[in-house]
């Protein structure tokens, strides 16, 4: 998933002609013109292997896959790949005991949602208009507040990169969250924008904004001051300079997540990932 192109994907497994190989070069006298046919049971595994690849590929993208036929994979044999993968792939980036470089991740002036003072940060880098972005912050992000965020052991600190070519609402989307933020309303609008996300991400830009003038003034903002800080794009400079951050570290896409802290480093991960996949990072990180 690029910067150009954040757009959900679809992934078809190719058909697969295994009838029948034609057997050569093996004695001619005994097999010629004989051919040998591909067991079923071999046939499904290379079905189940394709569809596990092209499903965690996504996965870990944060895109949907569609078109997928269930009577050639069960379920369980797909989420066992899935769960094997998966479990692979964060091994790979949990700290192993070997010494390596501590990477640092620049919290900047961000908004944070916890405690100041907790020991874990998780870094995002996000746009409001992002499909998978409200994904996360709707149906995962409630389960890390509740276990990590609310008990002080980690805190989210919210970094703006709108894809502005393909998503035009993103950047005055993360204006009015800054702008909120003034006021001391930053995660109230942040739910607002991404709860409601439908509603003025496919409307003209001039009506999006006054959109997200209603959400300051339903939760009690001060309205002409969110208006002004609005529409003269007080925030601008901050944003492309959390732009210019995501990039630097190797963002591509949204969203993207740097968990750790400066002591111990940070492990990146990409895509909206539930819950599961963030619970093995962050107790690893909190254990080191």
């Amino acid at each position: 998933m690029s910067s150009e192109e954040i757009e959900a994907s679809e992934i078809e497994a190719s058909e697969i002609e295994a009838s029948e190989i034609e057997a050569s070069e093996i004695e001619a006298s005994e097999i010629d013109n004989q051919k040998i046919s591909i067991k079923k049971s071999t046939f499904n595994g290379l079905i189940v292997a394709l569809i596990g690849i092209a499903i965690i590929a996504t996965f870990f993208a944060g895109v949907h896959v569609s078109n997928f036929d269930s009577n050639q994979v069960s379920e369980e044999e797909l989420q066992e790949a899935i769960s094997k993968l998966e479990l692979k792939l964060l091994q790979n980036q949990l700290p192993t005991g070997q010494p390596t470089p501590i990477v640092k991740i620049s919290a900047d002036n961000d908004p944070i949602i916890g405690d100041p003072n907790a020991p874990i940060s998780i870094i995002e880098f996000s746009d409001f208009q992002c499909p998978f972005c409200a994904r996360f912050h709707i149906q995962t992000l409630p389960s890390i507040l509740e276990e990590y965020v609310d008990q002080g052991k980690v805190k989210l600190i919210f970094r703006d990169f709108p894809i502005q070519n393909i998503h035009p609402n993103a950047l005055p989307a993360s204006v009015a969250a800054e702008c909120a933020n003034e006021q001391g309303k930053f995660k109230e609008m942040h739910d607002e924008l991404f709860e409601n996300q439908k509603e003025w991400s496919g409307v003209e830009t001039a009506n999006a904004v006054s959109l997200f003038s209603q959400y300051a003034l339903e939760m009690g903002l001060e309205q002409e001051v969110f208006d002004s800080c609005l529409t003269n794009g007080k925030y601008i400079e901050e944003i492309r300079n959390d732009l210019n951050d995501g990039r630097t570290y190797g963002v591509s896409g949204t969203p993207g997540f740097f968990i750790g802290n400066d002591q111990i480093g940070y492990v990146e991960l990409k895509g909206a990932q539930p819950f599961e996949s963030f619970k093995k990072v962050i107790d690893a990180q909190l254990n080191t």
